[in-house]
């Protein structure tokens, strides 16, 4: 059960994602920006094992139900320099034989700032370019219970990734993608170090009329857990997954529907995530 315990969090913070929602890499206006509210469900009887074989959720009759709420947003705060808000809900359950187990609460909000060369007066290029950076807080409620699903993994991570884009004007159509670096320190509750890991990002998407549309590929490639400074042969967490979304013009905003679907993982849920979400964005600086 500890061992479900781990793949479930790890599951809900990162395959729920994209950990660092995917705007494109054109830098906020000062006092501009977007939010997004998003829904994401998972049911799921299946696993990706360590082998990266998929198998059955640790026995037969076991099933893992996730349902999380995001609500993101980025303002520009300065010439070439903005930032981004994430903060999650998860309810968690888990189903089998012998009891129905839940969580529900706060998840772990990240915080990051961007920088693009414009902040340097350098407005000219080709394409679109940026670096972010940023930390995710352990905020939401963690236990070393057995029998209690976490709604955090106790530690605090570090992020740095560089990002492009390029708008295909005069068609109505865009690329992105970016890639970086995870850095993740100790759970001090039980010394537990989950593995430094590589991001990776790719999408092209567009519009026509009211229609919106995006395919991303995201995913991600971590090293070895280690507890108390001990490596786990075994521990390392894979995933990679394809992201067809469609959105449709409402309002002031957007309604977005998609779904996530891993096709590669080692020790993660392997069931699709279906999204649901709104987004409204403004180009009229605040008081103006």
């Amino acid at each position: 059960m500890i061992r479900f315990i781990s793949v479930l969090v790890i599951g809900v913070l990162l395959s729920f994602g994209p950990v660092l929602p995917s705007r494109g890499q054109w830098v906020e206006a000062p006092a501009t920006g977007w939010v997004e509210l998003q829904g994401a469900y998972q049911n799921t009887d299946a696993r990706f094992d360590e082998n990266a074989d998929r198998e059955p959720l640790f026995n037969e009759d076991a099933q893992s139900i996730t349902t999380t709420v995001r609500l993101t947003g980025a303002v520009g705060i300065w010439r070439g320099l903005d930032a981004w808000v994430n903060v999650p809900v998860h309810h968690l359950q888990f189903d089998d034989v012998t009891r129905e187990r839940t969580s529900a609460g706060i998840g772990d909000p990240r915080v990051h700032l961007r920088v693009g060369p414009s902040v340097a007066g350098i407005d000219q290029l080709p394409f679109a370019v940026a670096v972010r950076g940023g930390t995710k807080f352990p905020l939401g409620d963690f236990e070393v219970d057995a029998e209690v699903i976490p709604l955090s993994e106790g530690q605090r991570d570090w992020e740095v990734l560089l990002e492009v884009g390029k708008s295909l004007y005069p068609w109505p159509v865009y690329v992105m993608a970016w890639g970086g670096y995870r850095w993740r320190t100790v759970n001090p509750e039980n010394g537990r170090k989950p593995g430094n890991e590589r991001l990776f990002y790719a999408a092209a998407g567009g519009s026509w009329r009211q229609l919106r549309w995006k395919v991303a590929l995201d995913g991600f490639f971590g090293n070895r857990t280690q507890f108390s400074g001990l490596a786990l042969s075994s521990s390392k967490r894979e995933l990679v997954q394809v992201i067809p979304t469609v959105g449709w013009t409402v309002g002031p905003g957007t309604v977005e529907a998609g779904v996530r679907v891993p096709f590669h993982g080692r020790n993660l849920p392997a069931g699709p995530i279906f999204t649901l979400g709104y987004f409204f964005t403004w180009d009229h600086p605040f008081g103006k």
